[in-house]
């Protein structure tokens, strides 16, 4: 029987290990899958040495607060692996803590995948080499991914992203907002303020003072706005809460309709007319529902600095690094400011001619990434099984 080892570090390595896993038993019903592993992996069969939640550690505070124990349970999980030699190792995203397996496990002999390339493309290209090392396939949702790795010789394929496979060419605006009980005849605004606790209160007043600025503009035109806030966790929907009360205490006249809400990202950015978000993947997604959006994005000038220095494009949004140009703006740090956010926003749904532009550009984007990724994984590790 041919045997996996498989790490996923977070919820989203869980959902690409379940695609993955699914395929790989319809192509070879008997293969064992151990490792580390989410619920919906375990659903299917693979075997969890540890909890997933182990590795669900973000932020460098909480990674440093969390160290010694993470460095512990590699050692454990290496010997493991080690001792059940498996036929390959798969890395799923967590190149932090995957790439050190991949390397001691790549030098005794076992083949090893990395599903979902770092951002190397952004910054730290020199990480490449090390990733060499470590690496006997790597597995790119990126169409621009291949070639970077070609360069240095690592057998690279491009597979394409889930998320485009998962999201229909044209989504169902109507059923999100019938699903999220919106109001009729409102211009929908969702606000994405980022799912870091950091990252909430760093934008939590540049998202609410925008909210006042582009519904101040609508209302000048005759035209009622509502506005969405999804927030993922507890931590960051009261942060968010809070800057809220706050600013309703300082302003007490304003009045925007604004709703927070657990969760339901997705169904809210398929509900907006337009998208306010904080970079990241939710800019990819916001893309792939067809969505005109702004990018903003604060953070500590100490930050800024350090990532301007290290930054190797133009752009901070997906949208933006897949299309090659500026098809949707991005205002960050000394530009993110609430007038100018919200003045380009309502520019953006007042040009027609150029929201119909940008449709087309992210439908080009959307068919690019759609490939039947978990598939496309899936061919590759058979290959490595049959080796």
């Amino acid at each position: 029987m041919a045997k996996i080892a498989m790490v996923a570090g977070e919820a989203s390595g869980d959902l690409l290990g379940y695609h993955l896993i699914q395929e790989l038993k319809s192509l070879q019903p008997e293969v064992e899958i151990f490792g580390i592993a989410g619920p919906k992996m375990m659903g299917l069969g693979a075997k969890s040495l540890f909890p997933i939640e182990r590795l669900s550690v973000r932020g460098y505070l909480e990674v440093l607060r969390h160290l010694w124990g993470l460095l512990k349970l590699r050692k454990q999980l290496y010997k493991e692996i080690l001792k059940a030699q498996p036929d390959v190792f798969i890395g799923i995203d967590a190149p932090d803590f995957n790439f050190w397996l991949e390397r001691k496990l790549k030098a005794k002999g076992i083949a090893t995948i990395h599903y979902v390339s770092p951002s190397i493309w952004a910054w730290r290209q020199d990480r490449i080499h090390k990733i060499k090392r470590a690496v006997s396939h790597m597995l790119a949702l990126f169409p621009f991914e291949p070639a970077l790795y070609q360069q240095v010789g690592v057998p690279v394929t491009y597979i394409g992203h889930p998320l485009a496979d998962a999201l229909p060419m044209e989504p169902d605006v109507g059923l999100a907002r019938e699903k999220l009980k919106l109001k009729k005849n409102h211009v929908v605004i969702a606000m994405l303020p980022g799912s870091r606790q950091s990252e909430v209160t760093f934008h939590a007043e540049l998202l609410l003072e925008t909210a006042i600025v582009f519904d101040r503009l609508m209302c000048e035109n005759g035209q009622q706005v509502q506005f969405l806030v999804p927030l993922v966790t507890r931590e960051t929907r009261d942060i968010f809460t809070s800057a809220w009360h706050q600013l309703l205490t300082q302003k007490p006249d304003t009045a925007i309709d604004l709703q927070i809400m657990f969760g339901h990202a997705h169904d809210a950015m398929t509900a907006a007319d337009a998208v306010v978000v904080a970079s990241g993947t939710a800019t990819l997604e916001a893309a792939l529902l067809k969505k005109p959006m702004v990018i903003t994005y604060k953070m500590s000038n100490m930050s800024w600095q350090l990532l301007k220095r290290m930054r190797l494009q133009p752009y901070v949004g997906l949208p933006n690094i897949l299309a090659g140009e500026f098809i949707v703006p991005e205002l960050l740090q000394k530009e993110a400011i609430p007038e100018r956010i919200g003045q380009t926003l309502y520019n953006l749904l007042a040009d027609k001619t150029g929201l119909a532009s940008l449709q087309e550009k992210y439908r080009h984007i959307h068919a690019q990434l759609k490939q039947n990724s978990a598939q496309k994984a899936a061919a590759v590790v058979k290959q490595f099984l049959q080796a």
